[in-house]
């Protein structure tokens, strides 16, 4: 009942006509309000999941590598727990540490050894631009690089006659008067450059597990850290927890979430910064709303009279007005929803917002809409809503009755 009076004066003509026109200004300034909130939201979903899918080619699903130290020792019984365990669907053994290739130029990079099995836990291999995956042997060993590692090296690596330099330090050969004297080199060939993303393109470059332990004078047990993929990565928080019981304090277990931690943190900083920053459009528009409605309860001042003459209560009166203002809430958050869909619709559909710049792997701003994200700006609405009609409710509740002026 209370509702249906909040309806029946929305939609009544009022004697003053400014009160309708502040009343749909109160509502186009929510559907804008929603509407807003939901398309940059649902663009930072989208910026979000595209940087996580590119991050995922390169960091895969668990890492386990030394909690002090460069180095670990793995035994074949730790191994062999890693391969009957129903939740891993594969892993790669890895030594990677700092080197300088030299071709035309010198280029420090993270040159980074790796088994056969790395190519099924991650997707590098299928964000080759250039050449083929191919990382050789130890004693002819192959190098795949990052594009951007490729053009400071002014080498072409599916094309490349001549060999390109390596040098690394020999852990287990330190000299005290030439430093020379501990650094391993070697020549390589380069077989094939992937592009996936900046940090990676500009830094990394993989070759073979084998080479990587003969050049640092390393163990065929020891490695830099392991590499692992599950079946289901939704079971990566388990899976880690009952890693770093089997393996004990010595090693660190790390997710992807935990390898990237400061990007993660970042991403969600700021889409909640966002958030905050456009909360004040739905503000701005509460203040409409609290215009609209002490103006209609200065109009229905006589029904107000009428009704409380009848036997309702202040609390009764009250809530048909704050009823009026959630109607005002919720046309404006049913019309602001529709028109984010139907605007985010159109980004998918044709790609209306560009991305500048020729850097990117897409050329306009992805877009994804979560459920999660409608929920939370409707209960922000509403709560604005309410917060925006207790005033001018409470103003109406407590009108004396005056039958006679």
């Amino acid at each position: 009942m209370k509702f249906l009076f909040a309806w029946r004066y929305f939609k009544a003509k009022k004697t003053t006509n400014a009160i309708n026109v502040i009343a749909w200004v109160s509502v186009v300034a929510i559907i804008i309000g929603t509407a807003s909130l939901i398309i940059v939201l649902s663009v930072f979903n989208g910026l979000e999941d595209l940087v996580k899918s590119l991050y995922s080619s390169f960091y895969t699903d668990i890492k386990i590598s030394p909690q002090n130290g460069k180095f670990i020792t793995l035994s074949s019984e730790q191994l062999q727990q890693l391969k009957v365990s129903n939740a891993i669907s594969g892993y790669s053994l890895v030594v990677e540490d700092k080197a300088l290739l030299q071709y035309q130029s010198l280029q420090p990079v993270i040159l980074k050894g790796v088994d056969s099995n790395y190519t099924n836990i991650t997707g590098v291999s299928k964000s080759m631009v250039k050449g083929k995956f191919d990382l050789g042997t130890a004693d002819q060993p192959g190098i795949v690089m990052g594009a951007g590692i490729e053009n400071a090296l002014g080498i072409e690596s599916d094309r490349s006659v001549l060999p390109l330099s390596v040098y690394l330090f020999n852990k287990n050969h330190v000299a005290s008067t030439d430093p020379m004297e501990s650094v391993s080199s070697s020549n390589m060939a380069a077989t094939g450059a992937f592009v996936i993303q900046q940090d990676f393109d500009n830094k990394y470059a993989i070759t073979n597990l084998g080479f990587m332990q003969q050049m640092l004078g390393l163990k065929p047990n020891e490695y830099t850290n392991v590499e692992i993929s599950l079946h289901d990565p939704k079971q990566t928080d388990a899976v880690a927890a009952s890693l770093k019981k089997i393996f004990g304090s010595d090693y660190l277990v790390q997710t992807r979430y935990e390898q990237n931690q400061n990007l993660y943190s970042v991403m969600r900083v700021e889409k909640w910064v966002i958030y905050c920053v456009l909360t004040l459009i739905l503000i701005v528009a509460a203040f409409n709303m609290v215009g609209a409605l002490t103006m209609l309860v200065l109009e229905k001042q006589k029904d107000i009279q009428i009704l409380k003459a009848l036997g309702a209560n202040n609390n009764y009166i009250q809530r048909i007005f704050l009823n009026e203002g959630m109607l005002l809430a919720l046309l404006g958050g049913i019309g602001g929803i529709l028109l984010a869909i139907f605007m985010c619709w159109l980004q998918v559909k044709y790609k209306l917002v560009p991305l500048q710049g020729e850097s990117f792997l897409i050329d306009h701003y992805p877009v994804k809409l979560v459920a999660g994200d409608f929920i939370l700006v409707l209960s922000t609405i509403f709560i604005v809503a309410l917060l925006a009609s207790w005033i001018p409710s409470r103003k109406a509740a407590m009108e004396p009755i005056e039958l006679r002026s």
